[in-house]
């Protein structure tokens, strides 16, 4: 497969000028919205910001649907016809549910979306109303332009991705998924951005894989007793030991095929053999395997007593762990030895996805990116937690985290995701827009 053979439609300059400019203000106008989603249910925005971007594709000649998985909890869903319907389709989600963001942190207030110092400014910037942003100037593109996509593009703005996805793409998929028929890949968060190596090479990394996730309760029991007497059936003291124990074990180094990939093609960039042991000539590009060379599991809550001088019947903790492809078994195996007996485990788990790094639509945005970045370095990885893709992967949808955009190297994103001060650059915007459009607008089948 090559991807140096196709043609890549990239946008006329004036065309460009104008995506920037939409995602950049579009970005601004959906920050506005404060979609803060609070966990076990609580949410706000999330509907009028829905209908909202229902009326944005209203206004381009589409067809959306507004559907609510619950009195507030709404996603907007549009299919735009593409030239082949014949065609497999592609699917394109963002959410917009944010984490929520405390005003008094901040330097500006986190729903405001103002636009200065070449960014654009609030919760939600860089996860992920950017890319809402930059879905809505493609469609803006495509009115403008009176162009089709080649194949069908269906494009999904859900809510509660910041949670469990019950109310957002998780109920998409399991009640409605007529929407997605004939969808064959999908694209959402996060890849596609800049990470720079040593030597000034520019990676743009683009998910195709994610581990796991298990969000587990251990419980102990013992017996219940005054809090001056000695008592050799404590359950704090059980439950204590336990995950002790799940704190100090090291993880085996597992390097399941997507990291194997990304090692081989930086150890090729970079002319080095890369010691999975020992990233530091890895530079910036060293979290990228770090955090997936093995499981984990944290302990996260601990919940145990109602007064000082009790001694409780039952203490649990709960553990978040992440698993990598292809391990699960050996995961709970280990998680329950640690535990010991006399600790019991209930576990939510989502399994671990991957996708085909080899396949057309990878080489197609490998080829986007190149149009925009003749420099690009582009390769797979694997995600450290999870994103909706799981949800869609439960219809048979291989999904690539695909966020495009370029950064310098002293912007560090992940110190705004989820943090204070949370911004995207504008220059990052209008790049990720072009790319976005240019994939979009890109038969994956010339790639095969």
């Amino acid at each position: 497969m090559s991807d140096s053979v196709a043609p890549m439609p990239v946008p006329s300059e004036d065309e460009g000028v104008s995506l920037a400019a939409d995602a950049v203000a579009l970005c601004s106008r959906l920050i506005r919205f404060d979609t803060s989603n609070f966990g076990g249910g609580e949410s706000r925005g999330e509907r009028a910001c829905a209908e909202w971007v229902a009326e944005q594709l209203t206004d381009a000649g589409l067809k959306p649907v507004v559907l609510e998985a619950a009195p507030g909890r709404a996603s907007t869903v549009v299919r735009i016809p593409g030239a082949d319907p014949a065609a497999p389709a592609l699917l394109v989600h963002g959410h917009l549910d944010v984490v929520p963001a405390e005003p008094s942190d901040w330097t500006t207030y986190p729903f405001s979306g103002e636009v200065r110092d070449g960014a654009v400014w609030g919760r939600g910037a860089l996860d992920m109303k950017d890319m809402d942003a930059m879905m809505l100037a493609f469609v803006r593109h495509l009115e403008r332009t009176g162009t089709r996509p080649p194949r069908d593009l269906v494009l999904a703005f859900v809510a509660d991705e910041e949670d469990t996805g019950e109310y957002g793409a998780r109920f998409l998929a399991e009640r409605h998924p007529d929407l997605f028929e004939g969808v064959n890949a999908a694209i959402s968060e996060s890849g596609g951005h800049t990470v720079h190596l040593p030597g000034g090479g520019r990676l743009y990394p683009v998910a195709a894989g994610e581990r796991g996730s298990a969000w587990m309760t251990a419980t102990a029991r013992g017996t219940a007793g005054h809090g001056s007497r000695r008592n050799d059936d404590n359950a704090l003291v059980k439950l204590a030991a336990a995950i002790g124990r799940v704190a100090d074990h090291e993880w085996p180094v597992r390097v399941v095929p997507i990291v194997a990939a990304l090692l081989d093609g930086l150890s090729r960039h970079l002319g080095i053999e890369i010691d999975p042991t020992d990233l530091s000539p890895l530079g910036a590009a060293a979290p990228l395997v770090s955090e997936t060379l093995a499981n984990s599991v944290n302990t996260t809550m601990l919940r145990a007593g109602y007064k000082h001088n009790v001694i409780p019947t039952e203490a649990s903790a709960a553990l978040d762990g992440r698993i990598l492809p292809g391990t699960e078994a050996e995961f709970f195996a280990t998680v329950d030895a640690l535990l010991g007996p006399g600790i019991t485990r209930t576990s939510d788990y989502q399994a671990p996805v991957s996708a085909d790094h080899t396949a057309p639509d990878f080489a197609a945005m490998a080829a986007a990116l190149r149009a925009h970045d003749p420099q690009a370095l582009v390769l797979p990885y694997c995600m450290t937690g999870g994103t909706d893709a799981k949800a869609f992967a439960a219809l048979g949808i291989p999904g690539f985290g695909f966020v495009p955009g370029r950064t310098p190297a002293d912007f560090d994103a992940w110190q705004y995701v989820h943090g204070v001060d949370e911004h995207v650059l504008t220059d990052s915007l209008g790049f990720g827009a072009r790319v976005l459009t240019s994939y979009l607008m890109t038969d994956p089948r010339a790639f095969a």
